[in-house]
């Protein structure tokens, strides 16, 4: 029989360029089998921009191998492009991967970190296996890739397994294009390593022996101490879930009285016994492994003061080998950590998180007990990302490990930086027609979080060789990022382009979706935006247009009175006092938690005008709401009141056995050649009657359905008016499952379109691609790249 290798009239040579995902999950390895296994020969390499490939061998093969190496490519790759030609033949005989190779220009993307695949998990657990139970077990399907890449092309030299040479039998399995590590940067075994390590707050070595360390790990959090674990992004604050103790301890120590903690189950059997899955199933188990917010069970098996009050958990599993060991049990029958174990962020409230060795030890050392720690540097820190399941699917409430450092496509080939904004903040960088998201970097209020933001966009951009045309920036006078946005601006000699707080909202949306080419008409509702009219807006509806270039103010929330500034955002009772007198109320008699002396000082604000700005903000609508039905009047985290008006809401939804018919408390004014708003001063009052606190939860509903019913009204009718059947809702407050629900099913019902996040969050953290979805369009439009105008107007 003639081999398929025989040279005929019909051979052919492919040279094929892929683009996406394709370094460092696997795709070289993937050619290589798939070539041998069809009898071509040829080569593939890596270089900073693509995998190159050269396929030869009779014509009908060649295409199928095109056809099947996308098809059947491997499942951390996510291919953008395939462009082939077809090459003389040159008799080359076999086929070889070769040398990857550096190139200057376009980048490649690269993979996100996965977590550790089924198969790995047989060979950890498996007692004659050489991996068996190594905390770094890894292969071309999992392991981490982002967190520990240096440069591009994407090769073990340019990662932080750099310092830990292959033994003989892992060279082998690297070497042989039939293994599943075959060119898997990130493999190693208990012979190469990378080695965990405990030590103690002062840095001193506990154990080094792999099974000492798990041991000592193991008996600690079972002992009630809080251990500083180091994962594949940072370190987290470990503690026994079902010990009251150890959760208040961490408590006080990491400065976070209030928040709920996340929590990491040992499986999904474990997870089902604390949250209703409901859907969640996919997302706690795939790759990205986010925390995942879900109803929590009644009789849930943790503590109390996990998420004290809450009827929600954020849940998630194992992602890493390291702590699949350390919930298994110990070789000799001694059980492993407590099935369920808070799991958050390692970091003091309000700080970025630690990933660094010496960080940690600095920063950490007054919280955690011990340090079970590795040496394997992270290169690029990453948080746990989160995701909340509503009646719509999954919402992105944080983007970052699992999702960074993945694009959405935008059109145009500009190069921008945006800034982002001051809470949550991510950053973005364009280029090839593609939006790049840096993982979750946090409030920019600290020192430590604006040095982490410094750092962060250095490293992208040195790992993109890209040098922006223009920077992005909120205009908001006092953000950090945008101060750091100016300098950095004024430092490459290119242009600032401004891009209203509300603007980038609406238009990160548009982008998402691929709609930035179509009229939109946004809703866009969040907590505090730099307005045009330099007042802070945050109940918008907008009219996007001219390739998301503009933005129109169609309508807004009425005047909400913001007094003190951050303070009143910090004493949401405050803000409900001044709305009840501005809206001819009296204080007297109303069960508000003020002190004597704000009782005494906030009449006169309001009678002099003074000690307070105006707002337009649904966000502090929702804190005035939750303190007049003393739900919430003081907070400790940002959004606590909203959060906790919303649970309620859920709560009064869940008991509900009739269609709620809400009054008209939002009614929609439209002062003369003004733009529309809607007038809380009726839902104010209308919560000062007594009978609004005798239900709560009825009143919280109630206002949920108040608020859509007005917000679609308003909505459908500036839609029409701006010719647009196409409405996105976006904006932190779309956070809330329950609202956004509710006025996504009225605008439906009514035959809009409705446009909603799944990709980036609708909070601030998506913020920073919508700047650079705006700017890349307008330097697309502007033959000489020169951009320093805002892009949002106000209709007066």
């Amino acid at each position: 029989m003639t081999s398929l290798r025989s040279w005929t009239e019909t051979t052919v040579r492919q040279r094929v360029v892929v683009r996406g995902v394709v370094q460092g999950v696997g795709f070289r390895p993937h050619v290589a089998r798939l070539a041998e296994e069809l009898g071509l020969d040829g080569l593939c390499r890596n270089d900073a921009t693509s995998v190159l490939i050269e396929v030869e061998g009779q014509s009908d093969q060649v295409d199928d191998f095109l056809i099947r190496l996308v098809g059947q490519a491997p499942p951390m790759a996510r291919i953008v492009s395939v462009d082939s030609a077809r090459l003389n033949p040159t008799g080359q005989a076999g086929f070889t991967i070769e040398t990857s190779s550096v190139s200057v220009g376009a980048r490649t993307l690269v993979a996100p970190d996965a977590a550790v695949c089924d198969d790995c998990l047989t060979e950890l657990y498996a007692p004659g296996d050489r991996r068996y139970r190594h905390p770094f077990i890894t292969c071309t399907n999992c392991g981490p890739r982002f967190t520990i890449t240096r440069d591009l092309p994407y090769d073990r030299p340019q990662t932080s397994m750099a310092p830990f040479p292959l033994c003989a039998s892992c060279e082998r399995e690297y070497a042989d294009p039939q293994d599943r590590r075959h060119h898997a940067q990130p493999i190693g075994c208990h012979d190469c390593g990378p080695r965990v390590v405990l030590r103690s707050p002062d840095g001193v070595e506990l154990a080094t022996d792999t099974e000492q360390v798990l041991r000592a790990t193991v008996a600690a959090l079972r002992g009630g101490a809080i251990v500083a674990v180091k994962g594949i992004g940072g370190y987290h604050l470990a503690c026994d879930a079902t010990s009251c103790t150890a959760v208040e301890v961490l408590r006080g120590r990491k400065r976070r009285p209030d928040q709920p903690f996340a929590l990491m189950a040992r499986d999904l059997e474990t997870a089902a016994t604390l949250v209703d899955l409901r859907g969640g199933e996919a997302l706690l188990t795939s790759p990205a492994r986010p925390i995942v917010l879900l109803p929590s069970r009644p009789a849930a098996p943790v503590a109390v003061c996990v998420a004290p009050g809450y009827d929600e958990l954020g849940v998630m599993l194992p992602y890493t080998p390291l702590h699949h060991l350390l919930f298994a049990d110990l070789p000799d029958g001694a059980p492993g950590a407590p099935s369920v174990l808070v799991m958050t962020s390692g970091n003091a409230s309000g700080e970025p998180i630690a990933f660094t060795d010496a960080d940690a030890l600095d920063r950490l050392a007054g919280i955690a007990d011990l340090f079970l720690t590795h040496d394997r540097e992270i290169v690029v820190p990453c948080e746990d990302s989160v995701v909340a399941v509503g009646p719509r699917g999954p919402v992105p409430v944080r983007r970052s490990r699992g999702f960074a450092p993945l694009p959405v496509a935008l059109a145009g080939d500009a190069v921008v930086l945006a800034a982002g904004a001051e809470v949550k903040n991510t950053f973005a960088l364009t280029r090839d027609g593609q939006a790049f998201l840096s993982a979750h970097v946090g409030d920019l209020g600290s020192l430590e979080a604006r040095r982490a933001h410094d750092a962060a966009t250095a490293t992208m951009l040195r790992f993109h060789r890209a040098s922006p045309e223009a920077v992005v920036v909120d205009p908001h006078p006092a953000y950090a990022s945008t101060a750091w946005g100016l300098r950095l601006a004024d430092e490459l000699d290119v242009p600032v382009v401004e891009v209203q707080h509300h603007h980038a909202h609406l238009a990160a949306l548009a982008a998402e979706h691929g709609r930035l080419d179509q009229t939109i008409l946004g809703v866009v509702f969040d907590g505090t935006g730099y307005g045009c009219d330099r007042t802070v807006w945050g109940g918008e509806f907008l009219v996007l247009g001219d390739r998301g270039t503009t933005a129109e103010r169609v309508g807004h929330l009425g005047a909400v009175r913001l007094p003190g500034g951050d303070a009143g955002v910090r004493n949401p009772v405050r803000t409900a006092a001044l709305a009840v007198l501005a809206a001819g109320g009296s204080l007297e008699d109303l069960p508000l938690e003020l002190t004597t002396e704000e009782r005494q000082v906030l009449p006169g604000l309001l009678e002099h005008g003074t000690g307070w700005v105006t707002t337009s903000s649904v966000g502090r609508l929702f804190d005035v709401v939750s303190a007049l039905l003393g739900i919430r009047g003081r907070v400790t985290y940002e959004a606590q009141a909203a959060i906790e008006l919303e649970m309620v809401a859920r709560g009064a939804q869940r008991s509900l056995s009739h269609d709620l018919v809400a009054p008209a408390w939002l009614p929609v004014r439209t002062p003369a050649g003004g733009v529309p708003f809607l007038d809380p001063e009726p839902l104010v009052l209308a919560l000062c009657r007594p009978e609004a606190r005798a239900d709560v939860g009825h009143s919280a509903l109630l206002f949920h359905h108040v608020l859509a019913d007005a917000t679609a009204t308003l909505a459908s009718v500036q839609a029409v008016a701006a010719e647009t059947r196409t409405i996105g809702l976006t904006g932190g407050v779309f956070c809330n499952r329950l609202l956004a629900d509710a006025v996504a099913r009225r605008l439906e019902a009514s035959g809009f379109e409705v446009l909603m996040h799944r990709e980036v969050p609708p909070n601030d953290g998506g913020l920073a691609l919508g700047q650079a979805a705006v700017a890349a369009a307008m330097l697309a439009a502007t033959p000489t790249r020169t951009i320093v105008e805002t892009s949002t107007k106000e209709q007066t």
